[in-house]
């Protein structure tokens, strides 16, 4: 499935672009929510109450007062019920910005980040700029659950395909974590290819896992941004297997120094912004 709204036209996604050399807040970009969600039937009432989207922003730097360059990393959450989500060349063309201008803490940079991405996303942002000292005791995380990659079966038709799910869910309730690292789609301008893990933790009758696997794989070839997926999926779990409880969590490979993580719930808290191995 693909589409096209006049909105995206405007994006910098896919164009040549140069690099800012001084800071400029107007480099952000918007991508309304809406049109992902209408196309969903979820625009005035989401079947998920939890979410945002987290980011890791790799690639920070700017000028101390003396001139001495300075690095950090980010952890970013944007709510879910913000008007846009963010679009992501834009961002790492802000954050690009800052190289060459002079800051005068790191807590500045963190309220001036936070502000603009506010502003960009008309919804709450909350950002955390991180030192690398921050980092030096942290493993490597891994998605707690039952891997569902290593099925014995044979896919031949790659196309996107909801109805994979039908009658996915049968016998007793249960409560499972199911886990795939073969979540791949691509961007929705560009098509270049998204990698990602993807976490399904439910309380409902037990998923077939080989149905789960068969429709996570048919993203494939699938042009969408990383968040629309993740409600993409929320929603056709929710309407084929009717859960009584559901959250999905997907975790994205970087690019551009940047990775998104969105994450769906109708009942349990946000997750830590804890990498895997690919990130």
């Amino acid at each position: 499935m693909t589409y096209q709204h006049q909105s995206l036209n405007v994006l910098k996604l896919g164009q040549q672009t140069q690099y800012a050399e001084h800071y400029d807040a107007s480099l952000l970009q918007g991508v309304p929510r809406q049109l992902n969600r209408d196309q969903l039937g979820i625009t005035h009432h989401q079947p998920f109450s939890i979410g945002v989207d987290l980011w890791t922003a790799y690639e920070i730097s700017w000028l101390n007062d003396k001139g001495v360059p300075q690095v950090a990393i980010a952890d970013v959450k944007l709510d879910f019920q913000s008007e846009n989500l963010i679009e992501s060349k834009s961002f790492k063309l802000y954050l690009n910005s800052f190289n060459q201008t002079k800051f005068a803490d790191l807590e500045t940079v963190r309220q001036t980040i936070e502000n603009d991405l506010q502003q960009c996303a008309k919804g709450k942002v909350s950002v955390q700029l991180n030192t690398l000292d921050h980092y030096y005791q942290h493993a490597i995380a891994t998605f707690k659950g039952t891997c569902i990659d290593q099925q014995d079966i044979e896919i031949h038709d790659y196309a996107f395909n909801p109805n994979i799910l039908t009658n996915c869910a049968s016998g007793e309730v249960v409560e499972e974590y199911l886990v795939s690292h073969l979540l791949k789609s691509n961007c929705l301008i560009t098509q270049q290819p998204d990698w990602g893990s993807v976490q399904i933790h439910y309380v409902g009758k037990r998923l077939d896992q080989e149905k789960l696997l068969r429709y996570l794989v048919s993203f494939r070839q699938h042009n969408e941004f990383h968040e629309q997926c993740v409600e993409r999926i929320f929603c056709d779990l929710m309407q084929f297997a009717s859960p009584e409880k559901l959250t999905v969590y997907a975790r994205y490979t970087r690019r551009g120094g940047l990775d998104i993580n969105p994450f769906r719930s109708n009942f349990e808290q946000i997750a830590e912004n804890a990498r895997l191995a690919r990130q």
